[in-house]
């Protein structure tokens, strides 16, 4: 029995490490011990129309046509292509309390956001840089017209824009700052852009107005659109893996992750079309996402439109608009961090882009009191360290059984080693003799385990939570903890959790066999490097668990009589 619960420690011991270059090799590119392929897109499920755009011109096919990554959804419109198929415009930049938006006049496109009230990871005398346009990092909000009609060229964004005058900088007492592009008609349509940032906001409002100055009418479709190189953020830790790139949420479909490297095989799935949904680019702790609120017929198209550029794509059918007529279409821009409870106001789902991985059910409860917490105590580490004693008293008892059972195994353990010594050439009578000592004390050698395995599912949430929460960035713990999302700059708390560890291991009992007890001292040390390298925040939250399993393991250990 002793060596049954040695082979458990032994398993978890070895998926743990299993699990870790897992996450190493799909942190950097490789393909993941247990992604299996997925099946391929066919084109009942959503081919991607489209193909680059060579010329600021706007290539156009049929319905059916084929294109880049499959044959397109019947009833829409090759969408244009090509980051640089046309020269830059005029730049005109917009600054907010929140944020410094910059604009390209050719295509009305936004080309860079700066997010004011967080620093970047890699360079803490920047500001974070959501959208971003130069030859190291490409991520755009573009939009424009298509149309299924052959040969009908409408305004892209290829197609350059006149920015109309206006204020450039929030005033004070003001709560909006506007930004309108027009263009000259083409195709017989004029279109007019106009981006809406509010103060204390990361949404922008974005309403199209399009003028039918033609003598026939046109049916025009509306792309919103979001485009990334497939790099992940700078400053980024290879010690645990974060998702970035597309993502999509429809009533039908739910939230769906799409992989850069699944869109470069072709071996993804995603819903062609629906009456609801949103589309998205998510990255660690922050996200873009283009929302339409009113139900409405939609078509989503994912693809890699060149080397470094992958899109994602909501199309919308505007309907017949005759001569002299005109449309207007309101969309809403996100883009900022991935506030929670903020997300989930916007949109359903959209509180999804904050990536919880496979334990979101226990996950959300679990940040839901954090936030609660953090709303009294006024400090995120401590809110962090208030949660980990608050699951240590609703695991109270179910602790205190393994605990017990620990204590009880230590207290036998000089005569189980002595009985092994004795019996070391007659491993069937030493195995006999030793179950009979745990039935004379009423030990149970696996009963320290069970507990651990029901509690580890609430710990590994907490882990996501702690992870994903953007709340975390900048926030200040006590004295040289300044960013909780940081590691530790002097690396004490890393060094207070491997020295924790250790303690651990040394209340515990002793396993009989050498080797095991010297893997016993080994396994904190190796677990122990990864954390020097992690978020303080995490390693705030392991040493404090620590400290209180020390504590009650101590007690326990007392009230038994057992020598520590």
């Amino acid at each position: 029995m002793t060596d049954m619960r040695r082979t458990l420690l032994w398993v978890v011991f070895t998926m743990s490490l299993v699990l870790l270059w897992d996450a190493w090799q799909k942190h950097n590119g490789q393909p993941s011990l247990f992604g299996g392929a997925r099946p391929a897109a066919s084109a009942a499920a959503g081919p991607l129309p489209g193909g680059s755009a060579s010329t600021a011109g706007v290539p156009n096919a049929s319905p059916g046509a084929a294109a880049s990554g499959g044959a397109a959804v019947a009833g829409t419109a090759a969408l244009p292509g090509g980051a640089a198929a046309a020269p830059a415009g005029e730049r005109i930049t917009l600054l907010t309390d929140r944020v410094k938006a910059s604009f390209d006049s050719t295509g009305g496109t936004l080309v860079r956001l700066e997010l004011l009230d967080y620093r970047d990871n890699a360079d803490r005398t920047r500001n974070v840089v959501l959208f971003d346009q130069t030859p190291k990092r490409l991520y755009l909000a573009r939009t424009g017209l298509v149309s299924d009609q052959a040969g009908l060229a409408l305004p892209t964004h290829h197609t350059p824009m006149t920015a109309q005058p206006g204020a450039r900088e929030l005033a004070a007492g003001s709560n909006e700052l506007s930004l309108r592009f027009e263009t000259e008609p083409v195709g017989g349509v004029k279109l007019a852009k106009t981006y809406t940032l509010k103060r204390g906001s990361y949404v922008i409002a974005v309403k199209h107005e399009l003028v039918n100055t033609g003598s026939t009418p046109v049916s025009p479709q509306l792309y919103l659109q979001l485009v990334r190189d497939g790099t992940p953020p700078e400053g980024e830790s290879s010690f645990y893996f974060t998702f970035t790139g597309p993502a999509m949420y429809t009533d039908a479909g739910k939230f769906h992750k799409l992989d850069f490297k699944d869109i470069d095989k072709g071996k993804f799935d995603h819903l062609p079309q629906a009456s609801d949904g949103w589309i998205a680019m998510v990255q660690h702790y922050f996200a873009s996402a283009w929302l339409v609120p009113e139900k409405a017929e939609r078509h989503f198209v994912v693809k890699k439109d060149s080397d470094r550029e992958y899109l994602i794509s909501m199309l919308l059918p505007l309907g017949s608009v005759a001569p002299g007529a005109s449309k207007v279409h309101e969309a809403t821009l996100f883009a900022g961090p991935q506030e929670e409870n903020k997300l989930a106001a916007l949109a359903p789902g959209l509180e999804l882009v904050k990536d919880y991985g496979w334990f979101t059910i226990l996950a959300k409860p679990l940040f839901w009191l954090l936030d609660n917490l953090h709303k009294v105590i006024g400090n995120w580490g401590w809110a962090i360290v208030a949660l980990v004693v608050l699951l240590k008293i609703a695991f109270y008892w179910l602790n205190a059984s393994a605990y017990r059972s620990m204590a009880k195994m230590k207290a036998i353990n000089p005569r189980v080693m002595e009985l092994r010594e004795r019996h070391k050439d007659e491993p069937q009578k030493m195995q006999q003799e030793m179950m009979r000592i745990y039935r004379e004390e009423k030990v149970n050698p696996l009963g320290s385990c069970l507990p651990i395995f029901v509690q580890m599912p609430f710990f590994i949430a907490l882990y996501w939570v702690l992870l994903s929460s953007v709340e975390m960035r900048n926030a200040p713990w006590i004295g040289w903890i300044t960013d909780l999302a940081d590691k530790d700059p002097w690396f004490i708390l890393p060094i207070l959790m491997t020295l924790s560890s250790l303690f651990q291991v040394w209340l515990n009992p002793t396993p009989p066999d050498p080797v095991q007890a010297k893997m016993m001292w080994f396994m904190p040390l190796a677990f122990s490097f990864m954390f020097f390298f992690f978020p303080a925040g995490l390693v705030l939250y392991w040493l404090t668990n620590n400290i209180l399993s020390i504590a009650q393991q101590w007690f326990i250990n007392k009230r038994l009589g057992v020598q520590n």
